[in-house]
């Protein structure tokens, strides 16, 4: 029985390699140009579901949205705001998966990626805390926080399409962006573990963290839950997540048992949903009933009525665009950070240009849906980091995001079973998959401290400042102070004063390529065909002459690879092989 599973399977497999699917998303056995080697469809879809499943939930919530608040203490305890903050909240969870099914559908299906884009856990949480603030008490108002969004939407979208914002990432050193990744996976490993995971690690008023695993009867107070001062490690549900989701899952992966991740997750969210158990998603609480009411609906559709379209346009306000510059900044680095550590972690970075295939596509698709997000009421929509739980499963085409946009699709009208998947059903996959990001520091030069340290520092402030950003700003800045000082005082000294181990720095070379996307050099090329630069001509004659062989204009169309190397540039600011210094000259 299995060998004729196997056998359908690989039937299926080769059908839709060789179909017009096939070879859209270059599967392996398709005959495409630069097809995936390893990519099958039925891998695809598992990847696909994987990753879907990973997706943490919006805590957009705690905004207070559209919720007007006229009480005492942010209303914290106003029946009538409280019921208005749940109704946003039921907004938020069909918006955040409405958006996410449309853009990742898109990214699977324009750029071929295996990258899920939903709104950033970081992102919602600066949106959240630090620019709307808890219950609308911060700088500006949920409603121009959302205009500031769609601004910045466009922006990026204007930044991508001039292929700025795939060059940011190309012209980075090699050890920082390999500690990205790394980072990501502690970063992803730090969620599994904490309280919106296992919740292993909680919160300590005194040392910040600490471990947790403790009943609510042992938190701080009701207001500091996971804070725990005693009882630690004791909550059941803490240790069905580590066994089977955890210790079960590896061992599942060990022995190659394909949907391993799967089976671990569903196994986990199975034993959790009947009531009288320790282990129960839906305990005989207040909350637990109301979780279970939502559960026993299976089917439900929440419109947007109070989320949609409620931007306010006050572009005047300094604060605005103040929220517009941070969120430019903080998302440039997030998003475009992730999306090439996705890559990498997919083994679809091209080793020569540093860069990977439909870039430009990726990051056009990202800026459009972060519009789009804010129109729908959203935080900033990004490619999020447990995309990495897909490609681990064997995720390597746009069908693995295609997958999981439909999931996404599907969960809007089955939210109450999709929602009811608990957090430390997932927990373990999140920490099983950083463990397989971290291998990224096995490359870092660690040999030399102008590489070592800025690239320990993007490592450690990534998931310590539970940002991505601020470890990227972290690396980039220190890499600059500790290189450039040395190379200038090595430019000054005519090269007699160096460090002692100079030679063994790490080059940095702009990496072949140019800076503009092909679609210009499609342009450029058609305007000149129509200039009359036919085949022949003496205008071609003229141009072909300067490009030196006419085998890079047969099709004006588009931009040959031989021409796009014709426009390499390269620096390197390691001194030659053969001049070498000791820290005493």
């Amino acid at each position: 029985m299995p060998n004729k599973l196997t056998g359908s399977m690989n039937r299926l497999n080769n059908a839709v390699a060789r179909s017009v699917v096939g070879r859209w998303f270059k599967l392996e056995g398709s005959g495409a140009v630069k097809e995936r080697a390893g990519s099958r469809f039925t891998t695809e879809l598992r990847a696909g579901l994987t990753t879907w499943i990973s997706v943490n939930a919006s805590i957009l919530a705690d905004t207070g949205g559209t919720c007007v608040c006229t009480g005492e203490n942010l209303c914290v305890a106003d029946p009538e705001y409280l019921i208005c903050k749940g109704q946003i909240r039921n907004n938020l969870i069909t918006a955040t998966a409405a958006i996410s099914a449309l853009s990742t559908c898109l990214m699977g299906l324009l750029a071929n990626l295996p990258v899920g884009l939903a709104p950033g856990l970081g992102l919602n949480a600066y949106f959240t805390y630090s620019v709307v603030g808890f219950h609308g008490s911060g700088l500006i108002s949920y409603r121009e926080a959302l205009s500031a969004v769609f601004l910045e939407g466009w922006i990026f979208l204007i930044l991508s399409l001039i292929g700025i914002r795939q060059w940011l990432v190309r012209i980075m050193p090699q050890s920082l962006i390999l500690a990205v990744g790394a980072g990501i996976g502690l970063y992803i490993a730090f969620i599994g573990l904490a309280q919106h995971g296992l919740k292993v690690i909680g919160g300590d008023t005194v040392n910040l963290i600490g471990l947790g695993g403790c009943l609510a009867k042992d938190y701080a107070s009701a207001d500091l839950p996971g804070y725990c001062v005693g009882g630690q490690l004791r909550d059941p549900t803490m240790w069905l997540g580590i066994f089977v989701g955890g210790i079960l899952t590896l061992l599942l992966l060990m022995y190659r048992v394909h949907g391993a991740i799967l089976i671990g997750i569903f196994t986990v969210s199975i034993i959790s949903w009947p009531r009288p158990t320790a282990v129960s998603y839906f305990p005989h609480t207040p909350e637990g009933d109301t979780l279970f009411d939502f559960f026993k609906q299976v089917v439900t559709f929440q419109p947007l009525d109070k989320i949609g379209n409620v931007l306010s346009y006050n572009y005047g306000s300094g604060h605005v665009w103040y929220a517009l510059i941070t969120f430019l900044y903080v998302d440039i680095l997030d998003t475009t950070g992730t999306l090439y550590s996705m890559a990498k972690f997919a083994g679809l970075r091209d080793p020569e240009t540093m860069d990977f295939e439909n870039s430009s596509i990726a990051y056009c698709v990202d800026a459009v849906c972060i519009s789009m997000g804010a129109l729908m009421g959203i935080s900033p929509v990004t490619a999020y980091i447990e995309s990495a739980t897909g490609i681990s499963e064997g995720g390597k085409t746009g069908l693995t995001a295609l997958t999981t946009g439909f999931m996404f699709f599907v969960s809007i009208f089955f939210a109450p079973i999709f929602a009811s998947i608990p957090s430390w059903a997932t927990g373990g996959a999140l920490v099983i998959v950083g463990s397989m990001m971290i291998r990224n520091v096995l490359e870092i030069n660690w040999d030399y401290i102008g590489d070592a340290v800025p690239a320990f520092l993007t490592l450690i402030i990534i998931p310590f400042g539970n940002n991505i950003a601020y470890g990227v700003i972290a690396g980039i800045f220190s890499y600059i102070i500790l290189n450039g000082i040395p190379l200038i005082i090595r430019k000054a000294s005519r090269g007699r004063i160096v460090p002692s181990n100079y030679d063994m720095a790490e080059p940095w070379v702009i990496p072949p390529g140019s800076m503009f996307p092909p679609w210009m050099y499609m342009v450029r090329n058609y305007v000149q065909r129509k200039r009359g630069w036919a085949p022949g001509g003496e205008a071609a004659e003229r141009y072909d002459s300067r490009l030196g062989s006419e085998e890079e204009v047969k099709d004006k169309t588009e931009m040959d690879a031989t021409e796009m190397e014709s426009m390499t540039t390269s620096v390197d600011i390691v001194p030659a092989s053969g001049l070498q210094h000791s820290h005493r000259s």
